[in-house]
């Protein structure tokens, strides 16, 4: 098959390398036991949300659109009063052929190709699925949020507001022409009307002095909207901060907790959130913090082993931590050579939760992305490179 073209092979390379590398960080803490809450809830069972994959392949595989969605990373959801909002980083369009494959990447050889966009949005409601790009000046697919200069977008978490959608949104940078060379630049609000791609003019520019990408995950809660930020840890992995706002549009002027515990009104006081035993917290780029009953769940991939399939969970009685020992509820079955595809290039990262897709408190729906090191992969099995997800259920063990 075609190889990529360069520039491709660079961005969806290092964005996965950016994704999923991380150094061991010092040893677990021990979980948080607190003498009046009793014990967090346990994963009981796990299993494959099976339905909900067969959806996405069946809309990826069958729709014959030179322009519809085949397969994307990040995999955000947004419950919007026009249907649910799923919304992606990098992005396959096209068709995927009768073998499974997709053909080349736009710009090589003749005949059908695969656009490729740095971000996009599937509006799925009552008419099924819809995906939602931009278009160049040549009529060409483009980025649902368009670039701006050489930089790029990958999509953050979003909230609702009313039949629209507030989407944070990182902003990248080429450095260099190696596979590596690209940095975070920024953070900018989005405010997305579902089905319809992003004008420049929609673009808020968000608090970015103090090198945290906020937006990793948005929770709302009595006392506002809780915004997390990762910073790059040294070694690898992320440190993880928090900031609020009582704005459901997320454009005001935020607080951060600072690491006295009070809430302060400049970014640079922020503090890296804490484990049990009060040393800085190492998480995924991507992860989300949701409540349940009296006890936030934080779910992110395991960060002390480089490119780990392994999906963790934490709990935490305040949305600030501190988050208890982090337990495996879910080795992804595709990676490895062992795993599905059984090849050893093939990986999983950034793991997501869905509350409004759960079947009530006790049941957790968490998605979580598969890609290769070798972007070559996920033109010849197009299914490597889709979201897949898991549904996780809370109680007690016996004993």
């Amino acid at each position: 098959m075609t190889s990529f073209p360069r520039t491709v092979l660079r961005t969806v390379a290092a964005a996965l390398l950016v994704a999923v590398c991380a150094a061991a960080p010092p040893a677990p803490a021990a979980p948080v036991a607190p003498s009046d809450a009793g014990r967090p809830p346990e994963a009981v069972a796990a299993r494959p949300a099976a339905s909900l994959e067969r959806a996405f392949t069946a809309y990826a595989d069958g729709n014959r659109s030179p322009r519809h969605w085949t397969g994307g990373d990040s995999t955000y959801s947004i419950p919007t009063a026009a249907g649910e909002l799923w919304a992606f980083s990098d992005t396959f369009l096209g068709t995927v052929r009768p073998d499974g494959s997709r053909p080349p990447v736009s710009g090589e050889g003749h005949g059908p190709t695969t656009p490729f966009v740095h971000n996009s949005f599937v509006l799925w409601n009552r008419t099924g699925p819809h995906t939602v790009t931009g278009t160049d000046r040549a009529g060409r697919p483009a980025s649902a949020v368009p670039e701006k200069a050489g930089d790029w977008y990958w999509v953050r978490a979003g909230v609702p507001l009313g039949r629209d959608a507030a989407v944070v949104l990182a902003r990248y940078a080429r450095t260099g022409p190696g596979p590596l060379d690209m940095a975070w630049r920024a953070n900018v609000l989005a405010r997305v009307r579902p089905g319809h791609p992003v004008p420049a003019g929609r673009l808020t520019a968000l608090p970015s002095a103090a090198g945290i990408a906020w937006g990793a995950w948005l929770a709302r809660d009595r006392d506002g909207t809780y915004v997390y930020g990762t910073e790059q840890a040294p070694g690898g992995g992320a440190f993880l901060h928090l900031a609020r706002t009582r704005d459901p549009s997320l454009r005001t002027p935020w607080s951060y907790l600072a690491a006295d515990g009070s809430w302060s009104g400049r970014e640079q006081d922020s503090a890296p959130l804490k484990d049990a035993d009060g040393r800085a917290l190492r998480v995924s780029q991507e992860l989300s913090v949701v409540r349940h009953g009296r006890w936030w769940a934080l779910v992110a991939q395991r960060s002390d082993v480089p490119f780990s399939p392994e999906v963790q969970l934490a709990w935490s009685l305040s949305p600030t931590g501190p988050f208890t020992r982090p337990l495996t509820v879910w080795r992804a079955p595709e990676a490895g050579p062992r795993g599905t595809y059984h090849n050893a290039r093939v990986v999983a990262y950034n793991p997501h939760e869905h509350p409004e897709l759960a079947h009530g408190e006790r049941e957790m729906l968490i998605s979580y992305n598969v890609n290769s090191l070798d972007p070559r992969d996920v033109l010849r099995q197009a299914s490597v490179y889709r979201p897949r997800f898991v549904r996780i259920t809370l109680g007690r063990r016996p004993g």
